[in-house]
C-alpha cells in the first residue's frame, strides 16, 4: 500500500546523485521537519517526543529520507544544498499503516535524544524561501546598486 504525502522540511546534507546501470539519475537527500504540540493540549509526552527548551511544547524532529528519480532527480541535484528549505508538493510513501496512521520509524540516538524517519519517493518539489548556506546565512537579490556604482547617462545606442 502506498500513500502521497505533502510537507515543508529542511535538508540536512548536501544532495548525493547517482546512476543506474541503466543509465537513471537517481539523487537522495534527507529533509528535517519539525512538529510541535502544546503541553495544554497534550498533558502526556507522546512517544518518541521530546519536550522542548521552554518548557511548553512537546517537541519531534521526523527525518524523510528521499529519492527522485529522472529529471527530477537533476533539479535536486542542481539547485538543493544542505540548509535549503523545500515544499515537497507529492511524495509517495511505502510504509506500514495501523489505525489508518503511518507510523515512522522512531529510535534515539547516541545522544539520547529521540528521532523518527520515513522513506519516500519525490514526485514533485518546490523551492521556497532563500538559499540558505546551511549557516544561517541567507543569499538574497539586492535591488539597490552596490556602493561606488555611477550610472551613465544614455549614450543614444538604440537597445
Amino acid at each position: 500500500m502506498s500513500h502521497r504525502i505533502s510537507f515543508i522540511g529542511r535538508l540536512t546534507k548536501d544532495p548525493e546523485s547517482k546512476f543506474t546501470p541503466g543509465g537513471d539519475q537517481v539523487t537522495n537527500i534527507t529533509l528535517a521537519e519539525s512538529k510541535r504540540v502544546s503541553k495544554e493540549k497534550v498533558p502526556n509526552c507522546p512517544n518518541g517526543w521530546k519536550e522542548s527548551y521552554n518548557g511548553k511544547y512537546w517537541e519531534l524532529t521526523v527525518f524523510w529520507r528521499c529519492a527522485a528519480w529522472r529529471g527530477l532527480a537533476g533539479v535536486c541535484n542542481t539547485y538543493l544544498q544542505k540548509g535549503r528549505q523545500v515544499y515537497v508538493k507529492s511524495a509517495e510513501l511505502s510504509g506500514v499503516a495501523s489505525g489508518g496512521f503511518l507510523n515512522p520509524r522512531v529510535w534515539t540516538g547516541n545522544d539520547s535524544v529521540p528521532h523518527a524517519s520515513y522513506e519516500i519517493t519525490l514526485l514533485d518539489i518546490e523551492l521556497i524561501g532563500n538559499r540558505d548556506n546551511g549557516n544561517g546565512h541567507s543569499e538574497t537579490v539586492e535591488d539597490e546598486p552596490p556602493p561606488g556604482y555611477v550610472e551613465t547617462p544614455d549614450s543614444g545606442i538604440p537597445f
